[in-house]
């Protein structure tokens, strides 16, 4: 990773909750408020844009671990502000505080951590084991 990412370096932005991220099942909303998945898709991604900017051009990152919790609702028109802030930076790993607010209630709260690979190498292991399971065909 290029120099420069250190606890501190945080990346936000705000969203407005929209019907399709509401939570569906078998076609049904299940609740009229923003769905976890689409709180920590959100959340990843203000993670994820942390490490962008000090990618070396042969590095990736991929989502590693997530520990959230949704703590209150957003309704569809609420504005939402993700925020991820680094907690710790290792070669290999990148741990980020990750939080969503609206103007009235925290809505989550958590960590998402990234590995941190060598994105020729890590192609090469996925196209190895989609060559095995298209093999097993």
């Amino acid at each position: 990773m290029r120099e420069g990412l250190q606890p501190g370096t945080t990346a936000e932005f705000t969203v407005t909750v929209t019907e399709d991220m509401l939570p569906k099942f078998e076609g049904e909303v299940v609740h009229p408020v923003m769905s976890t998945v689409s709180m920590i898709y959100y959340m990843e991604w203000a993670g994820r844009q942390v490490i962008l900017p000090f990618l070396e051009e042969d590095e990736e990152g991929s989502g590693f671990a997530v520990d959230i919790r949704h703590v209150g609702p957003a309704v569809v028109g609420q504005t939402v502000t993700f925020k991820a802030v680094c907690q710790e930076v290792t070669k290999k790993r990148v741990v980020c505080e990750v939080t969503a607010d609206t103007a009235r209630n925290r809505v989550g709260v958590g960590t998402f951590t990234q590995a941190i690979f060598n994105k020729h190498e890590i192609r090469q292991r996925f196209e190895a084991l989609q060559a095995e399971i298209s093999a097993e065909k």
